[in-house]
C-alpha cells in the first residue's frame, strides 16, 4: 500500500473509534455536549480520510490541461 492509502485507512479507523466513543457517551448519559464533541471529531477525521484517499487516487494525467 502507498503511504497516502495507509494514512487514509488510519483516518477511517480513528473516525470509527471516535464514533464508538460518542455512542458510549450518549448511551451512558455522561453529557450530551461531550458526546457531540466526539461525534464532531469522528466526522472531521472521516472527511480527512476521504480527502486523503482522493488525493492518493489522482494521477498527473488526470489533471486538466490548461495550455490549450
Amino acid at each position: 500500500m502507498k503511504k497516502k492509502e495507509i494514512g487514509s485507512v488510519v483516518f477511517y479507523l480513528v473516525s470509527a473509534v471516535f464514533y464508538v466513543v460518542s455512542i458510549i457517551t450518549f448511551a451512558g448519559g455522561n453529557g450530551n455536549s461531550t458526546g457531540a464533541v466526539w461525534l464532531c471529531l469522528g466526522s472531521t477525521f472521516l472527511c480527512l480520510g476521504t480527502a486523503m484517499a482522493r488525493k492518493s487516487g489522482e494521477k498527473p494525467d488526470d489533471k486538466e490541461n490548461t495550455d490549450k
